[in-house]
């Protein structure tokens, strides 16, 4: 039996290109900043694409945002070897915080193929523009999807239909690794750790052919992309975009830039004798 996987992505600011621009309020100027697929969606994406190498799953992808964002659809699409791609973009959807942004991927992911439902939903482990983690979270509440957090690796058992995952817990200064079970449907958010080693040569051949099949969808990469307007998904105004948010961001406050004193000296030809006068330069540094 196929698995019905949905990636749920985001369209990011690509805050290495070095060129990232603010309003006067200091918001993040969109229009002016280079955008990428965000490094936890491309992570997502890659869970997703396991799951169809080994165990056999369509694929359905999913975001919020400009119509620009179809970009990062199809760099998802290239790791997961997706067939479906969703737009939701609605002018409506503005300001929108992450519990109105949870509506709208709910309403969208039970629209993916043809309405059936989903086994997994992956998402990034967070964003880097909001850095909040609760878009994830708060979607699966929505679908009533049990939600597996910190997720680093996953096995299925397609028969019983039950997901064993490995999970990063952190306690302080301490990582843990969890076993859980749970059955499907799941939605999971997949740790920046995340690894998806192909170990049999039957299924290295496979995901290499789907490889090939996404970069030749990808260059077609429109027909497999729907864009839906707030109309046309069927959402409740009054739970999405400013009018849904129960928060917003009030300000927005620029970090001073403060006047350094720092000094850098570089002591070569170390030799126990000049040990002690290195310790004094850093007693003198610290204070």
């Amino acid at each position: 039996m196929s698995l019905n996987i949905a990636v749920i992505i985001k369209l990011e600011p690509d805050f290495s290109d070095g060129n990232v621009s603010y309003n006067p309020d200091g918001t993040l100027n969109r229009a002016e900043t280079k955008t990428i697929l965000g490094h936890h969606s491309a992570i997502a994406s890659q869970a997703a694409f396991y799951a169809k190498v080994k165990y056999g799953a369509r694929v359905s992808i999913g975001t919020m945002g400009p119509p620009m964002a179809e970009i990062a659809l199809n760099e998802s699409l290239l790791l997961s070897d997706a067939e479906e791609l969703h737009l939701y973009s609605d002018r409506s959807f503005a300001g929108a915080d992450t519990l109105s942004t949870a509506e709208v991927l709910k309403t969208g992911i039970s629209k993916m193929n043809d309405g059936k439902p989903m086994d997994i939903v992956f998402s990034g482990y967070r964003a880097s523009d909001g850095e909040t983690g609760q878009t994830g979270p708060q979607t699966a509440w929505k679908l009533g999807y049990t939600f597996l957090g910190n997720v680093i690796s996953y096995e299925i058992d397609i028969e019983k239909r039950v997901i064993t995952a490995l999970r990063l817990v952190s306690y302080g200064t301490y990582n843990l690794i969890e076993q859980i079970q749970a059955p499907l449907p799941v939605f999971i958010a997949v740790d920046p750790s995340y690894k998806s080693p192909f170990i049999t040569v039957s299924q290295r051949l496979r995901a290499s052919r789907y490889q090939k099949e996404a970069r030749i969808r990808s260059e077609n990469y429109k027909s497999c992309l729907t864009v839906f307007s707030a109309k046309e998904l069927g959402v409740d105004p009054k739970l999405v975009g400013l009018p849904g948010s129960p928060t917003i961001v009030y300000k927005v406050e620029k970090i001073p830039k403060i006047k350094s004193n720092r000094s850098a000296e570089t002591i070569e030809n170390i030799d126990p004798g000049r040990i002690s006068n290195i310790l004094e330069k850093i007693h003198e540094t610290i204070g």
